[in-house]
């Protein structure tokens, strides 16, 4: 698979779900098409660990600037 953006990537697993969800897909179609999601999911994971690691807060404290790393909880 070809480097692409999260967002192409949300966008292939979304159909990809779709399909599995509403198209009557024999089981072989189904497991092909469940490891291409899974395939997907984890170069969205690791996009996102990647993004998670260069986002940093720029805080102002005693005049000088001090870089904290960006924490989601």
């Amino acid at each position: 698979m070809n480097k692409e953006n999260f967002e192409d990537s949300m966008s292939k697993l979304e159909k990809i779900v779709t399909e599995l969800e509403n198209e009557n897909l024999n089981l072989d179609e189904s497991v092909a098409k469940f490891e291409e999601g899974m395939k997907i999911s984890k170069q969205c994971s690791k996009i996102l660990e990647e993004a998670e690691k260069k986002i940093t807060i720029l805080l102002e404290e005693d005049g000088k600037v001090k870089e904290e790393n960006f924490s989601a909880e």
